[in-house]
């Protein structure tokens, strides 16, 4: 599904849902990483002390693809943090310059409505980071999982496929690669010297537009009204903000109205997102029995084999 083709088009039939992506069979290897696993929100704060990274190359990714399972991870206990990878310069309002200091807005509110403690914008050109010097930002990346001791990551997958946005593939690439290094003892020696040290991302909740291997469903009925807050406030180039006021204005002017807007502009613009924005998770929810649901692709913390035999076989010393 196409980012952009939530906006309003002019009245002329742009308001149908996108259809949801058809997974396809794939190798043995495919299933690598688990069979599909539905997660539910959880009571308590299970997650206490873990940190998570929710990172997107544009302001609108994760309130479209990922803001209900953010919601939810922090309600059980996770402290987050937002990184933004490009100035987002070619997609928004007015001139290059009033379309970066908006989408910077934008993005600054989608942390603050999310409840994420803070945001770090990389400020790479958008829909030019095929030029961007991967090991530069993946030692980026290295640097801040270190920082905030990250556990968890929620980004763009870097294998699915059909992905034409290159800030999406490059993000993605580059984030895997770095969860991986950040581990390592010998990579960037000079973080250690500054007080770093290594610290491997174990856990990842990747989304894609198109298609991906999917195994983990994600059920964000309870957090879908923070879901909509957050895109409520995606304004400058997001499928939402101030869609639904402005639709019923048109309409007024036509002498028309669409009952599901309501009478007033918060009520249109809350109803226009739980319609049009979120008909992707409502058809995802449907398919397994939820309300509202995202899909991701889950890479879990690997199993230590020799811990996990010594569970089982160690025997007291004689």
């Amino acid at each position: 599904m196409r980012r952009r083709e939530f906006l309003l088009s002019a009245l002329a039939g742009g308001f149908a849902p996108a259809a949801l992506p058809q997974q396809r069979d794939g190798p043995p290897e495919y299933t690598a990483h688990g069979s599909l696993v539905i997660e539910r929100a959880i009571s308590g704060k299970p997650h206490a002390g873990k940190v998570l990274a929710a990172i997107q190359p544009h302001s609108d990714d994760i309130p479209l693809f990922a803001a209900g399972t953010v919601a939810k991870l922090l309600n059980e206990g996770y402290t987050g943090h937002l990184i933004r990878v490009t100035n987002d310069d070619m997609a928004g309002p007015g001139t290059v310059g009033t379309t970066v200091l908006a989408n910077e807005k934008d993005n600054d509110e989608v942390a603050r409505v999310l409840g994420l403690k803070s945001v770090f914008n990389l400020n790479y050109p958008n829909h030019n980071m095929d030029g961007t010097s991967r090991p530069e930002l993946r030692s980026r990346f290295i640097f801040l999982f270190r920082l905030l001791k990250i556990d968890t990551v929620i980004s763009y997958d870097p294998w699915s496929h059909y992905e034409e946005n290159p800030d999406h593939y490059v993000t993605a690439a580059c984030v895997e690669a770095a969860c991986w290094m950040a581990g390592a003892r010998k990579d960037y020696p000079e973080h250690f010297a500054a007080g770093l040290k290594p610290h491997s991302v174990g856990e990842k909740y990747y989304f894609a537009r198109f298609d991906q291997r999917v195994n983990r469903v994600v059920d964000i009925s309870s957090t879908v009204e923070k879901k909509i807050d957050t895109n409520l406030v995606n304004v400058a180039q997001g499928p939402a903000g101030i869609r639904g006021s402005k639709l019923r204005s048109v309409l007024a002017g036509r002498g028309q109205r669409l009952p599901l807007l309501g009478s007033d502009d918060t009520t249109a613009n809350r109803e226009y997102i739980r319609e049009f924005v979120l008909s992707r998770d409502a058809e995802i929810g449907q398919k397994y029995g939820l309300q509202y649901a995202e899909q991701f692709h889950y890479i879990g913390p690997e199993e230590n084999r020799v811990e996990q035999y010594i569970k089982r076989h160690a025997v007291p010393l004689k």
